[in-house]
């Protein structure tokens, strides 16, 4: 499997373009802000052709490049309660953040709905780009929240232990941390019910590519993060 993972040039939101291998077609994980430019020169430089755009979720730094991305007959992939989200997430972000990004990128931020949207449910499984994709639904960070699961791991990764699955985490779990359960749609009962339901059950020979930050293991993640402790 080929994974291509760069940072979003806001909020260092993961963007992922996974394959089956070069010249396949590939799925997009997250397109955040500011990726168009590096997604097409993966694209170009790997020979591949979008299958469908899969969002963990629907805040605005993950999902503000899914139109253009997107294009054609491209559909984006999000779980039901979040699809309202993607009707104007700029109306769901604090004023003064979003006034603060304008002005760092100078240009006034603009939404268009991608024209393809799916709707995704839990344990639902996806076949896409040659890929078989497990859909596991975890809210708490958001009402939607979703984690993909695919069998395999990316070529050339190296964690010093052995891993024979994959699992993008958007912003469910991070590296020795979790999303936060504060911002609308939030919910910290929620978030210790999917972390002790849905992602603790997770084998330790998973990787972990997390929305922000670097990857991990649910083997080090049950070893060491906090928030996974006493559940």
């Amino acid at each position: 499997m080929l994974a291509i993972a760069f940072p979003a040039q806001a909020f260092a939101t993961n963007c992922y373009v996974i394959a089956p291998g070069e010249g396949e077609e590939c799925l997009i994980v997250d397109p955040g802000i500011g990726v168009e430019d590096t997604v097409a020169e993966v694209l170009a430089q790997y020979r591949l052709k979008p299958a469908a755009v899969l969002l963990t979720h629907g805040h605005l730094d993950h999902v503000y490049a899914v139109a253009p991305v997107c294009g054609g007959n491209t559909a984006a992939y999000i779980h039901g309660d979040d699809r309202y989200r993607l009707q104007d997430p700029l109306a769901l972000v604090n004023p003064g953040m979003l006034a603060m990004m304008e002005q760092q990128f100078g240009q006034r931020a603009t939404w268009r709905e991608p024209d393809r949207v799916v709707e995704v449910t839990d344990r639902q499984h996806l076949t896409l780009a040659g890929l078989e994709v497990d859909v596991l639904h975890a809210p708490g960070h958001t009402e939607g929240s979703v984690m993909f699961g695919l069998e395999g791991i990316p070529a050339g990764v190296e964690a010093g232990e052995e891993l024979t699955r994959t699992m993008v985490s958007g912003d469910v779990l991070f590296a020795g941390s979790i999303g936060r359960t504060d911002l609308p749609g939030g919910s910290g009962d929620l978030m210790t019910r999917s972390l002790r339901e849905v992602v603790l059950p997770l084998p330790d020979d998973t990787l972990v590519l997390t929305g922000h930050g670097p990857a991990t293991t649910m083997r080090r993640e049950r070893a060491t993060n906090p928030y996974l402790q006493g559940l």
